[in-house]
């Protein structure tokens, strides 16, 4: 055994060598950053200089700091000056001067998607489906959509005129608005279920998200719930913190809701509840699907391994990645991934593996093999390595080609256009339903539309000849495949009428929006959605929402992966 004398000699020595170990790795590092800047700068000069064709400067450098980039992970990206306002918008606050509506260019045409409810683009009468032809009398014909979008954005208080085509309309409208502060919520509804079980829709994590929630929620138990449906559905995140907040909501003081690590001690960091929680025993289920991601997958994630809420859905995104922005010269700035995040259980969520890219650059989602079992609170297992999986899983809504075609093609949206054009009112969400007679109005309408599509049959009746010709033998079944395609092209006629149901319901979203904007997209759909009903089902029964939160029979084992393994229990 070592003396204490020669022991804590020993610690210097080997502190020492771990210093220096590390100044020559810091020294190396240095001087090869120190060598490669330098030899970018001459390259950039020589080329500068002795290139045949003017180059231009900023373009090029641009271009090779988004190369450079590109070897890392896709949330890591530089945002140049000219980038601001939009990066801002995207992760920071959506608030802007403007008219509040929002456009899409179809064949040269610039058409109103939407107006939303309560600004100037709506209080005019500007309607989904109008076209846009002129802003202060100049024509918009030719014009790049980035212009038109930044013509009618503006400082709050300025006027501006449209000049608006309208279908049903012989002649032009001409509308006067004057822009107002712009600002879209981070909860676009909330509001009560069947009289008995709240429901708050949570769009993204931006500033002052959890405050909105709380509000929300605030309002919500005045009327005294039986339970609470958060639907983080399609919420691709935001602000960590934001989440924290919105945990501490359900949650007591000091508990812990998520820890990031990161290279350095700096950059890791665990955050914990510090408020009273307004609904520490309310009933809580969370909706996800597969792109609810990061900061949706925090809160989806910590309420899950806290035993504290029921997911149901499908499986999350599998984003567990934080970045922080870093201020540039010239006001630019990069947002960097500075750690990875890990739910109160200790796992990470992250699917997809940026680190072990591909020769060929391909990211490969994490190994099953790799995938780690973890416990929740009260003893569930639940699993790392690929996004949080629903206690409930929800088998996702697959529309038919031709309900997708009719989508994608616009006919369901032109002709809720005409719709309102000729109806100037219609009852309430979940009051009004469209007519047998008007769905075969919509069905005439149609007649004289091309809205081809290929079916499943057809494909693989494409395929079969395809491989038919390939061993010389289409001959032999020529008239089969004839009478096969005959059949099916029959068949596809009555589409219409056998997918009548779901059609009928895109259909009556769509129209419902002209009259009662989003908030009548959103009650519309809540006897429909096959996740608020499930969320309802569960809310309602207390012994189903107690055997899910204390793991009882299937419940015990959360999105085990398919293969069959034996997953390690973590410590940490």
């Amino acid at each position: 055994m070592l003396s204490l004398k020669k022991y804590s000699k020993t610690l210097r020595i080997s502190a020492f060598s771990g210093i220096a170990l590390l100044s020559l790795a810091f020294s190396d590092d240095y001087f090869e950053a120190s060598k490669n800047l330098e030899i970018f700068n001459s390259l950039y000069k020589e080329i500068n200089i002795n290139y045949v064709d003017d180059i231009n400067s900023s373009e090029m450098i641009e271009t090779g700091i988004e190369a450079m980039l590109q070897s890392m992970d896709p949330y890591t990206e530089y945002v140049p000056e000219s980038n601001m306002e939009d990066y801002r918008m995207r992760y920071v606050s959506t608030q802007y001067g403007g008219i509040g509506t929002s456009i899409y260019q179809r064949s040269g045409k610039f058409l109103v998607a939407e107006a939303f409810e309560g600004f100037p683009a709506q209080k005019s009468d500007l309607r989904a489906g109008d076209e846009i032809t002129a802003i202060n009398d100049l024509p918009l014909k030719g014009k790049p959509y980035e212009s038109v979008s930044a013509m009618l954005k503006g400082p709050k208080g300025t006027s501006l005129k449209l000049t608006v085509l309208r279908p049903g309309e012989k002649e032009p409208l001409q509308k006067k608005l004057v822009r107002d502060e712009i600002t879209q919520p981070n909860v676009s509804y909330s509001g009560l279920i069947n009289d008995n079980i709240g429901y708050i829709k949570l769009d993204k994590f931006l500033e002052k998200s959890a405050s909105e929630v709380e509000s929300a929620l605030t309002a919500l138990l005045k009327q005294k719930p039986e339970g609470l449906i958060l639907d983080l559905r399609s919420n691709g995140g935001g602000i960590l913190q934001e989440a924290v907040k919105i945990v501490n909501l359900f949650v007591e003081p000091n508990t812990i809701v998520v820890t990031q690590r990161g290279k350095t001690k700096e950059k890791s960091f665990t955050y914990k509840t510090y408020n009273k929680p307004l609904a520490p025993k309310l009933p809580l289920a969370i909706l996800v699907n597969g792109r609810s991601a990061s900061a949706s997958e925090i809160v989806a994630g910590a309420l899950q391994d806290l035993d504290r809420a029921v997911i149901i859905g499908q499986r999350s995104y599998g984003k567990g990645l934080v970045q922080q922005s870093f201020n540039l010269p010239y006001n630019s700035l990069v947002k960097v991934t500075v750690a990875k995040y890990y739910t109160p259980s200790g796992r990470c969520i992250q699917s997809l593996d940026y680190a072990h890219k591909k020769e060929n650059g391909q990211v490969v989602k994490v190994a099953d093999s790799l995938i780690s079992a973890y416990k929740t609170k009260g003893g569930r297992t639940v699993y790392d390595g690929s996004g949080v999986y629903p206690d409930r899983f929800v088998q996702p809504t697959k529309y038919s080609p031709i309900a997708v075609t009719l989508l994608t093609k616009r006919f369901i949206f032109d002709y809720a256009t005409l719709f309102r054009n000729t109806h100037p009112e219609i009852p309430k969400p979940g009051i009004f339903t469209l007519s047998d007679e008007e769905y075969n109005k919509f069905t005439s309408y149609m007649s004289d539309k091309d809205y081809n599509y290929l079916t499943k049959t057809e494909k693989l009746l494409d395929d079969l000849k395809t491989e038919a010709e390939k061993e010389k033998k289409i001959s032999e079944i020529q008239s089969e495949y004839n009478a096969l395609k005959t059949k099916v092209s029959f068949s596809k006629k009555n589409d219409l009428a056998q997918f009548k149901p779901e059609i009928k319901l895109l259909l009556e979203n769509e129209i419902i929006s002209r009259y009662y904007f989003q908030n009548g997209r959103t009650e519309n759909s809540f006897n429909s959605d096959k996740d608020i009903q499930s969320a309802k089902e569960v809310l309602s029964s207390k012994v189903m929402l107690t055997s899910i939160l204390k793991g009882n029979g299937t419940y015990g084992s959360i999105g085990k992966p398919a293969h069959d393994f034996t997953a390690s229990l973590s410590d940490d």
